[in-house]
């Protein structure tokens, strides 16, 4: 007989909700004897709770789970998609204003590549605009060194394999050639680590610019280098089809005119 899911979620993705720290790290913090559920320490992540239970870490009660948010942010080339780096390189997380909660990214970009990046404190939104059933178009701004032709770029439309690893069909067109360089304007709906670079190279296309301008209905505009923008939570709503708050739908609701009896 199948034991029935407790109720609650698990206490690492809780305490990554509340901007503790990442579930990995929430994982390794309870391992070392450092988080307690109702005043007892806990030695294990695999653990279900509900708003009910009173959750410390360090003794001290961890704040409530933030609301979702999504941010826009230009990505300078040379900068690390990582909070540190060995080599002491700068990271994206050197642009954030101050005031930011802890964000994850939603994909990455290599450290040549620039553009926009969506940043969340949600890891359940992450998971989300990862997914390649998601069937969200990321679009980029290509240079590549050479002079394309619509037969070059053929076997990229239909799907290529590099090295041992299949990249599915992209869609690519030609902008313009400048020089020695030729832009193009490429959307992909998977996004495996440096697909485009590694693509291009095998029709013999060498990339030397990558700028990504869109994310699904998400798009770079005019953000400036190194600048972050919030998304208003509406839109986030609408396209993620996330709930309103509580308390905001009781204002809309209050706010709604009441009909007059005849």
């Amino acid at each position: 007989m199948d034991k029935k899911t407790p109720p609650g979620d698990r206490i690492a993705k809780v305490l990554a909700r509340a901007g503790v720290a990442s579930r990995r790290e929430a994982e390794r913090m309870i391992e070392a004897g450092r988080v307690a559920v109702n005043g007892k320490t806990i030695a294990s992540p695999a653990l279900n709770v509900t708003a009910d239970d009173k959750i410390t870490v360090d003794g001290s009660a961890i704040a409530a789970a933030e609301a979702p948010r999504l941010w826009l942010y230009h990505k300078p080339a040379g900068r690390v998609t990582t909070e540190r780096d060995e080599k002491g390189r700068s990271t994206i997380y050197d642009d954030m204003p101050e005031g930011m909660p802890r964000v994850v990214t939603v994909g990455r970009l290599d450290l040549n590549s620039e553009g926009l990046l969506l940043l969340t404190n949600d890891g359940g939104i992450k998971r989300r605009l990862e997914l390649p059933s998601t069937g969200w178009v990321r679009k980029y701004r290509v240079r590549v060194n050479g002079a394309p032709k619509d037969e070059t770029l053929e076997p990229l439309r239909k799907g290529i394999e590099v090295e041992g690893i299949r990249y599915q069909p992209m869609t690519v067109t030609i902008d313009r050639q400048q020089g020695a360089n030729a832009w193009l304007t490429v959307g992909l709906r998977e996004g495996k680590n440096r697909e485009i670079r590694r693509a291009m190279e095998a029709v013999g296309l060498p990339v030397n610019r990558l700028l990504r301008i869109s994310y699904g209905p998400f798009r770079l505009g005019e953000l400036k280098a190194g600048a972050v923008e919030e998304v208003k939570p509406r839109v986030v709503r609408d396209q993620l089809g996330l709930s309103a708050p509580k308390s905001e739908a009781k204002t809309n609701q209050k706010d709604r005119p009441k009909r007059r009896r005849r």
